[in-house]
């Protein structure tokens, strides 16, 4: 998933970054409202984690301007305020949530979590796939009680399909929300294509993947 950071406190920011890319986020960072409003522009985000008290920008601005433009990524506001007015103020323009600084990552992390699971409709951190199950915290999965053993972006995968159940995803939409927009240096157009053929192999080494899906000329398809 795709997180675009808005923190002018460059430390703070760094910090987050270095931790979310260890949950397997892809990280975007911005310093200033001017910046973070192009990357909004241009790239999908899951998560914009903003600052309000930016140098050139007022956060609520900026988080105004993203829904008016149907940006649909989840905003947590990171900010020293506490007061309760700027809370249902941000709340009211659009946020998902709130936090005050100082936070810990670890509860950061946890309530990313929770609006992911409550956007999807789920009720805790692991998912059913046909005979596979899925622990989303500790990035596992499960066949009857045996391990499978993934690389990250084959998880990240079918954690996004999952996600998305029984709805067609584009190359390019699975693309922009697994890698980014940095690609590695060995990307082309067939990249996807060579990590669902490696998924399904793994996968099928242990029970049936009919419910994975191609659809032709277009992407993929997890139906359940």
């Amino acid at each position: 998933m795709n997180v675009l950071i808005v923190e002018d406190e460059k430390s703070l920011s760094h910090e987050i970054e270095i931790f979310l890319t260890k949950q397997g986020y892809n990280c975007d960072v911005a310093f200033n409202g001017k910046s973070a409003s192009e990357k909004i522009f241009v790239n999908a985000y899951d998560f914009v984690l903003l600052d309000i008290g930016l140098p050139d920008y007022n956060g609520f601005d900026l988080l105004k301007e993203s829904r008016e433009a149907k940006c649909d990524a989840a905003f947590i506001i990171l900010t020293a305020r506490s007061e309760i007015d700027d809370k249902i103020k941000g709340l009211d323009l659009g946020a998902d949530d709130y936090l005050a600084k100082p936070f810990s990552l670890m509860e950061l992390h946890s309530r990313m979590q929770a609006i992911t699971r409550r956007r999807h409709g789920l009720t805790t951190n692991s998912m059913e796939i046909g005979n596979f199950s899925m622990d989303i915290n500790n990035r596992t999965v499960h066949c009857d009680d045996k391990p499978v053993a993934l690389t990250r972006k084959e998880f990240d995968l079918l954690h996004y399909l999952a996600l998305h159940k029984n709805r067609v995803l584009t190359r390019m939409q699975l693309t922009e929300h697994i890698w980014g927009d940095t690609m590695e240096e060995d990307y082309d157009s067939n990249y996807i294509d060579v990590h669902i053929k490696n998924l399904r192999k793994k996968l099928g080494t242990f029970a049936p993947t009919d419910w994975l899906e191609t659809v032709r000329g277009i992407g993929y398809r997890l139906n359940q």
